[in-house]
């Protein structure tokens, strides 16, 4: 099965054995539900027509909540997974636009190859390529570096070729496609595009904005809140993809206010963590903390005994979630 690199399976290794209070916070799937409108996830089926930043606006209106966002735009004609941002969780996004995406499409050539030609040309486009933006785009023009994590041809119908890709964020589909065309000289175009998954979001799990507005109608209106339950996912379900730290009750209202991460507060990770690696802090009933960026790596963090071991900058937890202690994250 073609894997996107973060949906690689890590270790956990205990540095202290630690146990978290039960009269502070409490786990993700057990927060109330007017809270997921906070601190919430809704994975969109983007319909083709509208523009990533249309749909954006259409929950936010379903939900009647005051902030929406989403996590890496699609071409108005692309359909597929677009997971929308709630409120706080707007903080989020800038983690899940550096995922790993995957495409399933169908790509029209401009004349018959053999499908073993096909296949040859492919290979020389999987692993890193640059590619230039095309024309109509919002960057500057100039060759970029880019990873193709996978790139299958699932079925070939005569001109028409339908593939999959999975591919580092930031990579323009269609111009993979065009420059594969060049490669085969013989042009071609994208006749079609579904994006599958975007991070830990696929599209078995993705729902459509009519079953949105379903759910949340029958919350407002009959008091059953089932159906939004398994449509707005807990702010944590967007850092499945990101190695994690887990910290004592002790570091994590230091951490709210702004402190960084030592490695007095570390009571567990998971292991391949590497230096300026985006990491995600987490409580000891798996709430999401903060983000930040990995000083050490995850052999250095079960060496220390003090030390800088995460940079902290993005906090997604409010304060006195936890009760201040003088202990020192």
């Amino acid at each position: 099965m073609n894997n996107l690199p973060s949906n690689a399976k890590r270790k956990v290794i205990i540095r202290t054995e630690a146990e978290s209070d039960k009269r502070y916070g409490c786990k993700p799937d057990e927060r109330p539900t007017e809270m997921l409108f906070h601190y919430g996830i809704v994975n969109i089926n983007k319909p083709q027509g509208p523009s990533s930043h249309q749909i954006s606006d259409y929950v936010k209106k379903i939900l009647n909540v005051e902030k929406a966002g989403h996590s890496g735009t699609l071409d108005p004609n692309v359909t597929g997974v677009l997971p929308i941002a709630l409120g706080r969780s707007t903080k989020i996004v800038m983690a899940l636009l550096k995922a790993g995406k995957e495409y399933v499409g169908i790509m029209n050539l401009h004349r018959e190859i053999d499908r073993d030609k096909i296949i040859r040309a492919v290979e020389k486009f999987k692993g890193q390529i640059e590619q230039i933006p095309p024309v109509k785009s919002a960057v500057r023009r100039e060759k970029r570096k880019r990873t193709i994590y996978y790139f299958e041809l699932i079925e070939t119908d005569g001109r028409e070729v339908l593939f999959r890709v999975g591919c580092e964020a930031g990579t323009y589909m269609r111009k993979l496609i065009h420059d594969l065309g060049q490669e085969l000289k013989c042009g071609a175009h994208m006749a079609q595009l579904i994006r599958t998954r975007a991070g830990p979001f696929d599209i078995f799990s993705s729902i459509n904005l009519h079953e949105l507005t379903d759910a949340y109608f029958l919350y407002k209106e009959k008091g059953d809140d089932s159906l939004l339950r398994k449509s707005i996912y807990p702010i944590e379900s967007a850092v499945e993809h990101l190695p994690k730290i887990w910290i004592d009750d002790s570091a994590v209202d230091s951490i709210c206010h702004g402190a960084m991460l030592n490695i007095p507060g570390v009571v567990k990770i998971e292991s391949e963590i590497e230096k300026e690696d985006l990491i995600a802090i987490m409580t000891l009933k798996n709430e999401l903390v903060s983000l930040g960026i990995a000083m050490m790596t995850s052999e250095e963090i079960m060496k220390a005994d003090k030390g800088l071991a995460v940079k902290t900058y993005k906090v997604l937890m409010p304060r006195k979630t936890y009760p201040k202690f003088n202990a020192s994250a």
